[in-house]
């Protein structure tokens, strides 16, 4: 009887593990990050003075730059697979699908680097999950500032992460 607890356990966690690896952004996560990121075709400063164009997109780009709403959405989904990765690889506690929407979107926003040296990843991988939506909202500054759209984002990603997934 032991033995079969024992296999069934590791059963679960195999499950729950793979379920995590396989997980992507829902399309209410890619929503929400559309609609704080917003999508220009032009490339722009950013409050820090960044070079972005599409939603957020920071990589090779340049003043002057442009691209078509196309080009927007496969960057788009190219970048969200890339920071999707990161969640899997430095999260170690499985998360509901809500869960990792807003940890997507917040890495989206603020970059592997800041996800690797938070302490809202030491709380997370801790399993203090009632502890994450608070930290979530500690990150609303940019060059040093609070700013109320950054404000605006943390809530609703900490709100995203408390919730459970509706079916």
């Amino acid at each position: 009887m032991k033995k079969t607890v024992k296999w069934s356990i590791i059963l679960v966690l195999f499950v729950i593990g793979v379920n995590c690896y396989q997980m992507e952004t829902s399309k209410a996560g890619i929503a929400l990050i559309k609609s704080f990121e917003g999508c220009k075709l032009t490339a722009y400063q950013d409050l820090v003075g960044t070079w972005t164009i599409g939603y957020g997109h920071t990589k090779d780009v340049h003043e002057g730059m442009k691209i078509s709403q196309h080009q927007a959405d496969v960057i788009l989904e190219v970048d969200l697979q890339e920071f999707e990765g990161y969640i899997k690889k430095y999260v170690e506690v499985p998360l509901s699908q809500n869960q990792f929407d807003a940890l997507v979107s917040w890495v989206y926003n603020l970059g592997p680097n800041n996800l690797q040296r938070s302490t809202m990843l030491t709380i997370l991988n801790e399993g203090n999950y009632d502890d994450v939506p608070y930290q979530l909202k500690r990150w609303n500054k940019a060059g040093g500032q609070v700013f109320v759209g950054l404000v605006r984002r943390r809530n609703a990603e900490a709100e995203l992460f408390k919730n459970e997934p509706s079916n």
